[in-house]
């Protein structure tokens, strides 16, 4: 059975052909729904400097862009090769997965952070946006200034990747 691969865009979907097996993620909450099956761990995969792909895993979730109001993918790192490869090459793939059934979101990242200053995000924005992406990926704390405090003095920054293509292999099962 052939289904249809299609990039989501701003105003409508752009045909990309047809791909065994895959379908449509129409929304970015349906690849977050996969996700919150098995604590918003999704593996993000970055290009190298000589093309070869770096993976790792985080926990990820969906929340609006604080610039621009559109719903992203987001998580909060402080990998030194992930970010630098991010900074090199912001096209990313982030792919959410629970039992065999995976979404995978396609795009272009943009770092926050103490070492990536974005226009209007002061240390305090900083501060309560890590808290927004921990909280949109699942995460819980006991102790909000001590969760501060180590993302401070690790330097951790946000990745906000906004969303060029979502697909799935929609299958289902454990």
């Amino acid at each position: 059975m052939f289904c249809y691969v299609q990039r989501a865009m701003k105003f409508g979907v752009d045909y990309l052909g047809p791909v065994r097996g895959y379908r449509v993620m129409v929304t970015l909450a349906d690849a977050a729904g996969i996700g919150s099956r098995d604590k918003f761990l999704a593996v993000i995969s970055t290009a190298r400097a000589d093309g070869t792909i770096q993976s790792s895993l985080v926990n990820a979730g969906v929340l609006a862009d604080p610039a621009t109001g559109e719903d992203v993918v987001a998580f909060v790192t402080y990998g030194r090769v992930k970010l630098a490869n991010l900074r090199a090459r912001p096209q990313v793939t982030v792919t959410f997965r629970a039992g065999w059934q995976w979404a995978a979101v396609e795009g272009r990242a943009r770092i926050i952070g103490p070492d990536d200053p974005a226009p209007g995000v002061d240390g305090e924005r900083l501060r309560l946006l890590r808290r927004e992406v921990f909280t949109a990926a699942g995460g819980t704390h006991d102790d909000w200034a001590t969760y501060d405090r180590v993302m401070a003095e690790e330097r951790r920054a946000v990745v906000l990747v906004t969303p060029a293509r979502i697909y799935t292999n929609n299958r289902t099962g454990t």
